[in-house]
């Protein structure tokens, strides 16, 4: 039996820090995503125009640029354990002000807090699966990471959906917030008792040379980006899409998100296998083509079957997500792979918060024509994507007994 469940923790490329990150990332997602889904819908019931959606779409994409790279910063100097407690006290504060003051301008203040979770935690857990995985069994690692994340995702949108049935929308929101608060201090305990920090280690001043993107992690940045106007230009509209236009109920939004999020899990594991033993490049191709084809599908879905359809394309949009993760570690220089995810993620999402702010513009214009600018985008992001991102096939070495 013991011999049993090595092969399983080494076949997931799981150890002791990396299992105590993935329950805090179920506590604190759970919470956040209870009530970030409805976030659209919550506006609106305080009196929020489709400009102040937009507005809090693009703030979610601008600060997760502007965090990211002091995340990869902090995580570097302080050590990723650290680093993972002070984001999680920010996005505590910023809970408690929308619950403490029920106004669409107080979403916009909480959000500079809450959205710091998300946006300055990804380096440090970059870091943390690239030192404790080996490089043949990253596409793993991190796709662990991103199947824990979507199980909150997949659950947190139906039980917020459920409050805001039995409360209403602004009591319901509230509510998940409440719970969000809570949940985040349970992961603080977790994380101090689980994460076992490595010592940081005093790099000698040779790191000019590797604080530098190639030419192919250039190129897969441009291709990124493009692609993800493609995804932010519909994306806070989509729930409006669906509950607004197309008649649904916020527990019917609940359930198509947990599709969305059980499509993505399902893929998952199998996908990082297969990508771990072979070159990433075809499995970002395909992510890219189902983000392109996802808004154009949502467009025609007038009905909750046609809904469902839609949505697992949504879901299969993961399908070679945590590889693109995975792709930028194997492309990252070996020292600085927190700095190169916080500076790549600063980029790339300051450059798509754009399109956040575009995407109420083209919404208020009309529905069709936001999700039709956003399938060119995506069209010209993967094509960029296939003639100019080249990846090598990964190098198998054996996993360390010390990591298992």
């Amino acid at each position: 039996m013991k011999k049993f469940l090595k092969k399983i923790i080494n076949f997931l490329g799981l150890n002791y820090s990396l299992a105590g990150m993935l329950v805090m990332v179920i506590l604190v997602g759970m919470g956040e995503k209870m009530a970030e889904r409805f976030l659209p819908l919550y506006l609106i019931a305080m009196g929020g125009t489709p400009i102040v959606i937009g507005l809090l779409n693009g703030l979610d994409n601008l600060l997760s640029a502007l965090y990211s790279y002091p995340g990869g910063w902090l995580a570097e100097k302080l050590g990723y354990k650290k680093a993972l407690t002070i984001f999680n006290l920010m996005a505590i504060f910023g809970y408690l002000i929308v619950v403490l003051f029920p106004t669409w301008q107080a979403v916009l203040i909480g959000a500079i807090f809450f959205i710091s979770w998300t946006a300055i935690s990804l380096p440090a857990t970059m870091s943390l699966i690239s030192s404790v995985v080996p490089a043949n069994r990253r596409s793993m690692g991190v796709s662990l990471n991103s199947i824990v994340k979507r199980i909150p995702m997949a659950l947190g949108p139906i039980m917020g959906g459920a409050l805001i049935m039995k409360f209403g929308r602004i009591q319901g929101v509230r509510y998940s917030f409440i719970v969000a608060i809570i949940l985040a201090i349970v992961a603080l305990f977790v994380q101090q008792k689980f994460i076992v920090e490595t010592p940081i280690v005093k790099k000698v001043k040779q790191e000019k040379k590797s604080r530098r993107f190639s030419k192919n992690l250039t190129n897969l940045l441009i291709s990124d980006i493009l692609v993800r106007f493609c995804e932010q230009i519909p994306y806070a509209f989509v729930v409006v899409w669906v509950v607004e236009n197309n008649h649904l109920s916020e527990m019917q939004f609940g359930i198509l998100t947990a599709i969305e999020m059980a499509t993505a899990m399902l893929i998952y594991i199998p996908i990082a296998y297969l990508a771990d033993r072979s070159t990433r490049k075809p499995y970002v191709a395909i992510t890219f083509f189902n983000f392109t084809i996802f808004p154009i599908v949502l467009l025609f879905s007038k009905t909750f079957p046609a809904l469902i359809f839609a949505f697992i394309i949504r879901g299969l949009k993961e399908f070679g997500e945590p590889t693109r993760k995975a792709l930028i570690m194997d492309l990252a220089p070996e020292d600085s792979k927190a700095w190169t995810f916080g500076t790549y993620y600063f980029i790339r999402d300051v450059i798509v918060s754009v399109a956040a702010f575009a995407g109420a513009f083209l919404w208020k214009v009309s529905p069709a024509l936001n999700f039709l600018i956003a399938t060119g985008f995506g069209l010209i992001g993967t094509l960029y994507f296939i003639f100019n991102v080249h990846s090598t096939p990964v190098v198998q070495t054996a996993m360390n007994p010390e990591q298992s």
